[in-house]
């Protein structure tokens, strides 16, 4: 085996190194020596120089120095980069905390006026249901003047000859039911805005509740990251939410989005306050205008019953001076009758006489003194039975026209009672269910 060393010997680049060697120590050769044979190759194939020695070493100086002083260096750099990040994470942690205390004051804030909204919608639509159950009391209570009023023209349709009468009392009856139908029909179109504003009350309402419910939870989450600090045992890496979310909104539109909710429910706050002002004087005027024409229907009936008993009574008193004179001109008659039969007797005491001297003989038969008395006589008789017959004929036909004004009276008498009872017994008597004010008004 030969006794070659297949060893390479490690290269060195002395021009890396300038200066490496001092003046003391020894200066090599740019070539080496000559061996001394080939009984010496093997044992010098892998040896170093003097020169390669020194340079090696110092080499390893240098670079340890070198190493040291950058080594040095990293260390400040990182003493510092640590004392500086330590203060800016600790200060950004702190303003983080700060900023998301005045976030929670803010969403408090807008939180508790959200709050305060919403109380007042559900204060006011209480108010408005409470208001619609008043409407519709008051249409129910219109029901009752209605039937009062429709009743009375019924009743008043059933009076008899000349009573059936256009008269103030139907005029103002007539005016009550048209009254009537138009404070139903707007009490109708009110309730229907009642309704309508309860409605949008309850979108305002549900609207800010959901911003309100947005805020809570955001309250809760936000106050929540400001409870945590950095010996929180619950926090871990999210490298997610790092990054900015898509369609995120910014503090413009969300106080925007806030302050417009707001701004609805005070529009609707507003004008829930005027309806109800509107539904209250409806009520209060509706009241009014039916009671002041049940005032007028009243007065209307009094007056009316009052000029019928005042017909009643002349009627009345007429029919007793009627009575009186047909038993007047009954007795007149009668005593007519008598005259006349009492004139029979001397009538026929005067035609005989005229009669039997109608046969005197002869020159007897003169026109003396007796006889022309006697031809006065009868003529005189004849007369007085003639004006007795033609006064017993004006009594009776005065006697057949007092029992016609009698029946008349009689009638019209009747007439006026009936229809007294109608309008006092029936009508009025109606009129006293009329509903009072507080019923009218909802209450």
């Amino acid at each position: 085996m030969s006794s070659e060393v297949l060893v390479s010997k490690p290269q060195y680049d002395r021009a890396v190194v300038p200066g490496l060697l001092d003046e003391g120590a020894p200066r090599e050769l740019e070539a080496a020596q000559p061996s001394s044979g080939l009984v010496t190759a093997g044992f010098r194939s892998a040896k170093y120089t003097p020169a390669e020695w020194f340079s090696s070493y110092r080499s390893l100086l240098q670079q340890a120095g070198a190493d040291h002083l950058s080594a040095q260096t990293i260390q400040q750099e990182s003493r510092i980069l640590c004392e500086d990040t330590e203060t800016t994470t600790v200060h950004n942690q702190t303003n983080g905390t700060r900023l998301l205390g005045e976030r929670l004051q803010d969403i408090h804030r807008w939180k508790s006026e959200l709050q305060e909204h919403i109380n007042r919608l559900v204060a006011d639509t209480e108010a408005l249901q409470a208001m619609k159950m008043r409407l519709e009391k008051a249409l129910d209570a219109t029901e009752t003047p209605y039937a009062i009023a429709t009743d009375n023209l019924t009743c008043r349709s059933r009076r008899l000859g000349p009573d059936l009468v256009l008269d103030c009392v139907e005029e103002e009856l007539l005016k009550e039911v048209d009254l009537i139908k138009s404070v139903q029909a707007l009490l109708k179109r009110t309730m229907a805005q009642v309704a309508t504003q309860i409605k949008l009350n309850r979108e305002a309402k549900q609207t800010l509740e959901f911003d309100w419910s947005d805020k809570y939870e955001a309250y809760t989450l936000d106050n929540q990251c400001g409870r945590y600090n950095n010996k929180s045992t619950d926090t871990q890496h999210h490298a997610v939410s790092t990054s900015m979310l898509e369609q995120i909104s910014n503090i413009p539109s969300w106080v925007n989005f806030t302050q417009d909710n707001i701004n609805k429910a005070l529009r609707e706050e507003k004008a829930t306050h005027n309806l109800r002002e509107l539904a209250e004087q409806v009520l209060l005027d509706t009241t009014k205008d039916l009671r002041v024409q049940c005032y007028n229907v009243d007065q209307a009936f009094l007056q009316r019953c009052a000029e019928q008993m005042d017909a009643k009574i002349q009627l009345e008193m007429k029919l007793k001076q009627t009575l009186e004179q047909i038993g007047a001109q009954e007795r007149n008659i009668v005593a007519l009758q008598k005259a006349i039969q009492d004139k029979d007797a001397p009538q026929r005491v005067a035609e005989s006489r005229l009669y039997h001297r109608s046969l005197r003989p002869n020159m007897e038969l003169c026109r003396d003194e007796p006889q022309l008395s006697l031809e006065r006589e009868v003529k005189q008789i004849g007369a007085t039975l003639e004006s007795l017959q033609q006064q017993l004929s004006d009594a009776r036909r005065s006697l057949s026209q007092l029992e016609e004004s009698r029946m008349a009276l009689e009638k019209d008498i009747m007439c006026k009672g009936h229809s007294l009872f109608i309008e006092r017994e029936k009508c009025m008597t109606q009129r006293k269910l009329y509903p009072t004010i507080s019923t009218l008004s909802g209450y």
